[in-house]
């Protein structure tokens, strides 16, 4: 399969869950993909397992210089690029009266001002013509219980995905966002989580997803995929992916596994 030969990619927060998902398909396609992660074994692993179209390059979004750098090794290494998958993210379940200002700064830093001077940095690289995906959250709009400011920083980051939609139509760059619900990855998107704590979540997301299971990080790639490549006529879009929650579905069919 050569969807997306000849084309160049990077994804942030690419090396575990849906960024990894991502990058997996993309390389399927045909494509030459940069990614980026912090976390040393994750930055390992996919040095070993992915191909020689694979860059792996650790940076921290919250760190202006890593992202300064990032953007020049982006220059260097594929030149213009296609595609740009602003997906790094960070949450941690805490209730209002829980969270401190140490927490609360790392979250806004990461899901916030990390992907905001991630497309600014490098939109620069992207072709005109070319697509920036971000990833927000179905917590935009919904409460979510521990997740509140959680929910603050991606919907910043569904704010910046439209601004920037129309500061980059003069040079035809496609700005959309993908919203993923309860997504089977090995944190369930939460830091910190334990193996009985993410249990519970996949059983709680399975009961709250109108369509009565999860998702996978599979499915969440091929909309951001699809928002990238084949939806050539969208702009300002935030696409869910997330069985039904935030689309006044009610009626939940039995959890399937």
């Amino acid at each position: 399969m050569n969807a997306y030969a000849n084309r160049k990619a990077v994804v942030t927060g690419g090396t575990h869950g849906m960024g990894r998902a991502i990058v997996d398909a993309l390389l399927d396609g045909g494509a030459e993909v940069l990614l980026t992660g912090r976390d040393e074994g994750n930055l390992e692993a996919a040095r070993a397992e992915l191909p020689d179209r694979a860059h792996v390059v650790r940076s921290d979004v919250t760190d202006l210089a890593d992202v300064d750098a990032l953007a020049a090794t982006v220059g260097e290494r594929l030149g213009r690029i296609d595609f740009l998958f602003v997906n790094a993210g960070y949450s941690r379940l805490e209730p209002y009266d829980a969270v401190t200002e140490e927490t609360y700064d790392r979250t806004f830093a990461v899901n916030a001002k990390g992907a905001f001077f991630t497309a600014q940095r490098l939109a620069p690289l992207v072709r005109d013509g070319g697509s920036i995906v971000f990833t927000t959250s179905v917590a935009n709009k919904s409460g979510f219980p521990g997740m509140t400011v959680y929910a603050g920083a991606k919907a910043a980051v569904w704010a910046f995905a439209q601004g920037l939609a129309a500061e980059l139509l003069p040079r035809g760059i496609r700005v959309n966002a993908v919203s993923p619900g309860f997504v089977r990855t090995p944190t369930m998107g939460v830091y910190g989580v334990t193996a009985e704590e993410r249990a519970a979540f996949e059983k709680e997301g399975a009961e709250a997803t109108p369509m009565g299971r999860i998702g996978s990080p599979a499915e969440v790639a091929r909309a951001a995929l699809f928002l990238a490549a084949d939806a050539t006529f969208t702009t300002g879009v935030e696409l869910p992916v997330d069985g039904g929650i935030n689309q006044n579905i009610t009626a939940p069919h039995p959890a399937r596994a």
